[in-house]
């Protein structure tokens, strides 16, 4: 595990346990029993045909920097809904990528797209945090979790009514996301270890994943092009994030993606 992913999980635990002590489970669990139902991310992603786009809003990131100086969840929320995106990222990791929880429950209030909490998720109480703000769907990340983790944070998932995107960067990875039971795979390019890109991961791990997997491309799609290179290998959606948050117009550089993976 390389340092900056070292020093991610290390701060999520320490804010955790402030959390934790801040905001009880309890109480956590009864704002998510009181929270507005969720929504199927996988059928939102998959509605229409071709490839669907989950664009991410986020602040910053250790590989790309500061993004947007003007970075604004609601607005780009808004534009994202406009342009058609399928379902939307919303990062709240707030060291490194500059989110927050309460990100998820300004982007609700301002578009009607499922929302995935896209965080480092290493503990329950973070799925039950994800529902309280107005998450749908989760992300967990097999390279962080065992076997029997991954089995936890999935059912606990599944029992407030959202969903999991479970991401993968190697085939023993998306092996063991499917052993767990996941019904959406997270194909990741790049590699969290070294940060590095690997474009012929796509081709290699979406080979075996059964047809009735939901599967997201994640990392290095930014051109309409990469896009429609993703259609021959039963990728539902794409997840795209630093290549529209540089663009001026988030809901103009959005739309040309959804456009190139419509059917």
């Amino acid at each position: 595990m390389n340092a900056i992913l070292n020093d991610i999980l290390q701060r999520t635990r320490a804010d955790l346990a402030g959390r934790r002590a801040g905001r009880p489970a309890a109480i956590v669990e009864k704002a998510a029993a009181t929270a507005p139902p969720p929504r199927s991310f996988s059928e939102a992603v998959r509605r229409g045909g071709g490839i669907g786009v989950i664009a991410e809003l986020k602040a910053q990131s250790p590989s790309a920097g500061h993004l947007r100086p003007d970075y604004d969840v609601a607005a780009g929320a808004a534009a994202y809904a406009r342009a058609g995106a399928r379902a939307l990222s919303i990062l709240t990791e707030p060291h490194f990528f500059g989110g927050r929880p309460e990100h998820l429950a300004e982007a609700r209030r301002a578009c009607d797209r499922p929302l995935l909490r896209k965080d480092f998720v290493i503990d329950s109480y973070q799925v039950v945090e994800a529902r309280a703000h107005g998450a749908d769907a989760v992300l967990l990340i097999v390279r962080l979790l065992d076997d029997a983790m991954l089995t936890v944070l999935l059912a606990e998932t599944h029992r407030w009514g959202m969903e999991a995107l479970v991401e993968a960067h190697t085939a023993p990875e998306v092996e063991r996301a499917l052993r767990t039971g996941a019904r959406i795979i997270g194909l990741n390019s790049r590699d969290l270890d070294t940060l590095r890109m690997d474009p012929g991961a796509f081709a290699r791990l979406a080979v075996g994943v059964p047809a009735d997997r939901t599967l997201v491309a994640e990392s290095g799609i930014k051109t309409p092009d990469d896009v429609r290179a993703l259609k021959p290998l039963g990728i539902h959606a794409v997840l795209v994030g630093e290549s529209l948050l540089r663009q001026p117009d988030l809901e103009k550089a959005a739309r040309v993606l959804v456009d190139a993976g419509k059917s």
